[in-house]
């Protein structure tokens, strides 16, 4: 089902996320537009299912019905996932819908949930997002899936120590009112407290749309010792955003992908990230291949 992109087969690359990329629906009603992948509803278990010796695994929500999408689903379709929230999970139209709570940020409002995966040096991960047509951009936040590398730093605690790193995505709106994603990157070599965006944003003109679907390619490859021979991919709509080589940490014992992240929330931690309303992000098509042990 998926290719192995590597992370110089860009031509591949630009075909797969071409055809993944899925239509604008309707908020909360339409038919999904996808081609029909196995769920956990039809007698499947999402993550749990493999295909072949591609080691690749799936999942999508076409065939839930519509309604709260509660932790016993979760584990069913991720395997091990912890920080579920049920009361902010919901299926719509064949897509997961993330909530997002008013006048919150972190956890309290979104979802922070890490799901156990097989270690592993080298991974690569797809899926589409989009924000519903009526979305607070506020400040911006965290969303969408991303892996998470020996101790799996984030929140502000930097991988300096060389034990653990991280990849996700994040939406950022300017004080100008331009709105984008970037890449935010933990890792031995940050230059900041923070995780690092590397100066990148997509688009690189203009701003995020509400309503459309936007797909999602990341590749992460493991450093070996103190070397800086890892990998990191993201692109999002077949243009790639960030390609460079990383040293993500220099404890051998600490170097494989060990967690999927799936973090949705609002955050930062400042009050012009916060919205005084509701907020909702879908999710859909997700693929995940382990490419090496």
């Amino acid at each position: 089902m998926m290719a192995r992109y590597g992370f110089l087969a860009c031509a591949g690359l630009w075909l797969l996320c071409g055809s993944c990329k899925k239509d604008a629906l309707a908020d909360n009603a339409g038919t999904n537009a996808a081609p029909a992948m196995q769920s956990s509803a039809a007698g499947a278990s999402g993550l749990l299912q493999t295909e072949g010796a591609n080691n690749s695994w799936w999942v999508n929500w076409d065939n839930y019905a519509d309604g709260m999408y509660p932790d016993a689903d979760a584990q069913l379709d991720f395997g091990n996932a912890s920080g579920w929230v049920n009361s902010r999970a919901w299926i719509s139209s064949g897509s997961l819908r993330v909530r997002l709570s008013p006048r919150t940020l972190s956890a309290a409002g979104g979802i922070i949930s890490n799901i156990e995966i097989a270690d592993g040096s080298a991974y690569e991960l797809d899926y589409d997002l989009r924000f519903h047509s009526l979305f607070d951009w506020s400040r911006g936040g965290k969303l969408g899936f991303g892996f998470l590398i020996g101790d799996g730093n984030t929140g502000g605690n930097p991988a300096w120590d060389g034990n653990g790193g991280s990849i996700r995505l994040i939406w950022y709106q300017t004080t100008a009112g331009r709105v984008y994603f970037q890449p935010y990157l933990y890792y031995k070599d940050q230059p900041g407290q923070d995780g690092n965006n590397f100066g990148l944003t997509y688009p690189a003109t203009g701003s995020l749309s509400r309503g459309k679907w936007y797909h999602v390619h990341l590749y992460v490859k493991s450093n070996t010792g103190s070397n800086t021979n890892g990998r990191a991919l993201l692109a999002i709509n077949g243009t790639v955003l960030l390609d460079t080589p990383i040293r993500w940490t220099t404890n051998d014992s600490k170097r494989l992908i060990r967690s999927l992240s799936f973090h949705t929330f609002r955050g930062g931690s400042t009050p012009d990230y916060e919205s005084a309303t509701l907020g909702y992000i879908y999710y859909d098509n997700l693929k995940l291949h382990k490419i090496s042990n």
